[in-house]
């Protein structure tokens, strides 16, 4: 198949670029579930950054710790609503800039400002150890939040001598809807969902915090069945705080991201031949024979039990435990018939009478 995620389904829980990640996933065939853990939301009282630019501009800074694109951005573009944006990046021009990634950069460069450094990992300690290293005594330093309050990084520095004006833009909140964040979250628990991605690290705090009391059945979906697929390092770090083990680029951009899913999901795929046919087991559907089959949860369900044990049989009891509580014995049938169709294949799926059901592998 040409779509190398034909068959998948993926979580999306970026708000900012979620319709231009979703688009990537989509053009390579996945089934996209958008469910935003956070938004960003700028500040409805704009003191504290009005004050933090006055202190700027009253102890020009002989460092500017730029963490994030949308931040830097909406910092000169408040200055530019007061009257102070040349005066700031005239400051900050003069500043040893830090940029903690590629936005950052990005927003840095747009301003017509240059930027000296930028850390391997992204991370803020990596930012602090280079400042520290570099020397910091009797400096004045702006650090432009990500978001929340970074206390860990700010005491550091000022341990080391510095000065440190925090420099707050914007807050994370949760989403507007928190539906579909529940949704995804029943899917993630159901092991309904082949990956789900993340390109904050408060994003993923935010799933496993909306979990509540399903967070045990989440970490343990994330630890066997479904991928975590991370935009970079920092990002993970909510989730191997949890053993989570993830997947990340080495380069912290969506279409590495991207990537990183279409090289990992294919291979988590169970490929045997029953019935005469070769079948290839994809998250919600079968390839049988290089065609997509979709196949709705129940009947997928059955396959992937039977698919563990090729050629044994299964009770409808066994296999009643695969499908949703509530659901008997004529669910089984029903499932197994569906399944039936939805492969076109009869003979894939073998009835043992009075035993069960099991896959006719070659």
């Amino acid at each position: 198949m040409r779509e190398e995620l034909a068959g998948f389904t993926i979580g999306v829980t970026a708000d900012r670029r979620r319709d231009e990640l979703a688009a990537l996933l989509e053009r390579r065939g996945a089934r996209v579930v958008l469910a935003p853990a956070l938004r960003i939301v700028p500040l409805s009282d704009d003191t504290e950054l009005r004050e933090a630019t006055r202190a700027c501009l009253d102890q020009p800074p002989d460092i500017l710790m730029a963490n994030t694109g949308i931040g830097m951005r909406g910092w000169l573009e408040a200055a530019e609503g007061w009257g102070l944006a040349e005066p700031l990046r005239s400051v900050l021009g003069r500043s040893y800039v830090v940029a903690r990634g590629p936005k950052a950069r990005g927003a840095i460069r747009a301003a017509g400002l240059h930027d000296q450094w930028s850390p391997d990992s992204e991370s803020c300690d990596e930012v602090v150890d280079h400042l520290r290293r570099r020397g910091v005594a009797g400096q004045v330093i702006a650090m432009q939040l990500h978001g929340e309050r970074q206390p860990e990084c700010t005491l550091a520095l000022e341990a080391a001598g510095a000065t440190v004006i925090e420099v707050p833009v914007y807050r994370w909140a949760p989403p507007t809807d928190l539906a579909p964040l529940h949704r995804l979250i029943d899917l993630i628990a159901g092991r309904l969902v082949d990956a789900v991605t993340f390109t904050s690290a408060p994003a993923a705090e935010a799933l496993l915090r909306a979990a509540g009391d399903r967070t045990d059945a989440v970490v343990s979906a994330f630890r066997s069945d479904v991928l975590a697929s991370c935009v970079g390092a920092v990002t993970a770090e909510p989730l191997l705080r949890h053993g989570v083990p993830v997947s990340a680029p080495g380069r912290a951009r969506l279409g590495a991201l991207v990537r990183t899913i279409v090289d990992e999901l294919p291979r988590r795929t169970v490929t045997f031949k029953a019935g005469g046919h070769l079948l290839t087991l994809r998250g919600h559907a079968a390839v049988i024979d290089g065609e997509l089959r979709p196949l709705a949860p129940a009947p997928m369900a059955v396959l992937r039990a039977l698919a563990q044990s090729p050629g044994r049989v299964l009770s409808r009891t066994a296999l009643l435990r695969t499908l949703p509580r509530g659901a008997d014995e004529h669910a089984v049938e029903m499932a197994v018939a569906r399944l039936r169709a939805g492969l076109r294949a009869p003979r894939v799926v073998q009835t043992v009478v009075k035993r069960g059901y099991r896959l006719r592998v070659d």
